[in-house]
């Protein structure tokens, strides 16, 4: 195996858990900053506005799944799907917490103000969730049949 490829297999073994806690970090800073406005505004239910603002760290737990699962022997033949499959599960795991944390700003703004729609404010979120859910589960179907090969 040449340099590149060794390269590039570990890319794709780290990927996915480097840019999910990336994207966790983002999306829940984002939700975070949401919960905090929301607590100064509001007389109670601080709990629900932080249970929400941690809902983006998920994507990282996906992330470290896939890297354990990546993680181990690979051969030259393997490496490039192994970066690929890595790369873009990452990337997907990366914008999905970003815009979950978005998606809890705005549940958290539309609570604090009507406190009835919570529930069905995190809907938006928890769409976005299934995504990197898809995501997840489509690279480990991939990284099973690569990796018997």
């Amino acid at each position: 195996m040449n340099g590149f490829e060794i390269g590039s297999g570990w890319l794709g073994i780290y990927a996915p858990m480097a840019l999910g806690a990336i994207g966790s970090i983002i999306g829940c800073a984002i939700a975070g900053q949401a919960a905090i406005g929301a607590m100064l505004e509001t007389e109670g239910g601080y709990g629900r506005f932080i249970g929400i603002s941690a809902m983006p760290s998920s994507q990282v737990v996906y992330g470290i799944v896939v890297m354990f699962t990546l993680n181990g022997v690979f051969n030259a033949t393997q490496a490039p799907g192994m970066a690929v499959i890595g790369f873009l599960v990452g990337v997907v795991l990366l914008f999905s917490a970003i815009y979950q944390g978005r998606c809890c700003a705005s549940a958290i703004n539309a609570a604090k103000a009507k406190p009835e729609i919570f529930g069905l404010s995190l809907a938006p979120a928890a769409m976005v969730e299934g995504f990197a859910v898809f995501a997840f589960i489509f690279a480990l179907v991939l990284l099973a049949g690569l990796l018997n090969t």
